[in-house]
C-alpha cells in the first residue's frame, strides 16, 4: 500500500526537494504541497492524505496551529513535524497540538521515509536531539517517575495495542495517548515504542513478557 503525503513548507525549493525525495522512496505518494498552515488545512480536507509533513514557522497560520486544526477536524490524519527548530517551546507546542512526531530537516532520507511510514501507522517518532530535549525537560523536579497513566499506556503497547486501541481501552483520545507516550519516552531516555517497553521492563516498571 502507498502512503499518501502532503508536504507543507513556506519555501518552494524545500517543498520541491522533499517531494522528490519522498517520491524516490517508491511507496510514498506526495498528493500535494502547501505553503502555509491555512492552505494545509484546506488541502487536507480535499486530498485526504495519510500523513502531513509539517514545517513549524510559516507566515500566516503556523505549523503548530495548523496541526491542531487538522487533528481536530481530521483525526485520522497524522502530522509529522519536519523543521529546523528544536527549542523546548516549539517541541511542546507541536506535541500538545497533536503531532505524531517531530523531526529535524537534517534527518537522513532513509530515516525520513521510515518515519513517514511509522507516522502513517500512528507510531510516535522523535529525532534523537528532540528526544534528548524532552528528556531534559521532563527530568526536572516533579517529573522523575512515570505516572500511572503513562504506565498503563506502556503496558498496552507491550501487548501490541495501537494508539487507537489504547485510546478506546483507556477511554482517552488518540492524541492524549501520544502525549503520554512522548512523556514516557522522555523520562525513559528513549525515542521509540519498542525501546520504551524494553527499558520499562528492565527497570521493573512493567512485568516481563510471559
Amino acid at each position: 500500500m502507498r502512503t499518501r503525503v502532503l508536504v507543507v513548507d513556506d519555501h518552494p525549493v524545500v517543498r520541491g526537494g522533499l517531494e522528490g525525495l519522498l517520491r524516490a522512496a517508491g511507496d510514498l505518494e506526495v498528493v500535494g504541497t502547501a505553503g502555509d498552515g491555512h492552505e494545509a488545512v484546506e488541502l487536507v480536507g480535499r486530498l485526504h492524505p495519510d500523513v502531513v509533513l509539517m514545517d513549524l514557522r510559516m507566515p500566516g497560520m503556523d505549523g503548530a496551529t495548523a496541526t491542531g486544526r487538522i487533528r481536530r477536524e481530521h483525526p485520522s490524519v497524522h502530522v509529522l513535524v519536519l523543521t529546523t527548530y528544536e527549542t523546548d517551546a516549539d517541541i511542546v507546542r507541536a506535541v500538545e497540538a497533536g503531532a505524531t512526531g517531530y523531526l529535524l530537516k537534517d534527518t537522513p532520507l532513509a530515516q525520513l521515509a521510515e518515519s513517514v511510514r511509522a507516522a502513517a501507522r500512528g507510531e510516535t517518532v522523535l529525532a534523537p536531539l528532540v528526544a534528548a530535549r524532552l528528556t531534559a525537560r521532563l527530568r526536572s523536579p516533579g517529573h522523575e517517575g512515570l505516572t500511572r497513566r503513562e504506565l498503563e499506556v506502556l503496558a498496552a503497547v507491550s501487548r501490541g495495542s495501537t494508539n487507537a486501541e489504547i485510546g478506546r481501552e483507556l477511554f482517552i483520545g488518540e492524541a492524549t495517548v501520544k502525549t503520554h507516550l512522548l512523556r514516557a519516552f522522555a523520562k525513559l531516555g528513549v525515542d521509540d515504542r519498542t525501546h520504551a517497553v524494553t527499558v520499562a521492563i528492565q527497570r521493573g516498571l512493567l512485568p516481563p513478557p510471559a
